[in-house]
């Protein structure tokens, strides 16, 4: 077993349920509901863009984007989170990892893998709620670093 502390049940619920509504949301166009599941100062790293995404209306503008581009090539995206590991790293934050893929599939057409990733979160604690303070996405297909020194 791995050397974490146990986080409550309701809370691994919580970032189950925060990760399905983040993708519906980006998938069906609800730029601003995306954008709502980060802090007010939250930010998205990514090696997919030219630079991180930081603020709610930063954050918003992206999703807009993400949405837009596949409704110009007549494409269905879909965000499909899995192997969700939530770890305790405070009293209010959590340390959350996980596996997206990005599928997308034409209108009357085949599906394709976009991209396999895995997301890096940092969570925190927003009265009731949690929300990512900073995600950082992972491609499969990037290079190796070579490890010299």
């Amino acid at each position: 077993m791995s050397n974490y502390r146990v986080v409550a049940t309701e809370d691994v619920v919580a970032i189950h349920q925060l990760y399905g509504h983040q993708s519906h949301c980006i998938d069906s166009g609800r730029h601003q509901d995306w954008a709502q599941t980060f802090t007010d100062n939250g930010e998205f790293h990514s090696p997919s863009y030219p630079e991180p995404v930081v603020g709610f209306d930063d954050l918003a503008a992206f999703a807009a984007r993400f949405y837009a581009a596949a409704e110009a090539v007549d494409e269905v995206h879909r965000h499909v989170v899995t192997n969700v590991v939530v770890e305790a790293v405070g009293d209010s934050a959590l340390a959350v990892n996980g596996y997206l893929q990005i599928v997308a599939t034409a209108r009357g057409g085949e599906s394709r893998l976009v991209r396999m990733t895995t997301v890096a979160d940092r969570m925190v604690q927003v009265g009731e709620e949690w929300k990512i303070a900073r995600r950082t996405v992972s491609r499969d297909d990037a290079p190796r670093v070579s490890e010299q020194g």
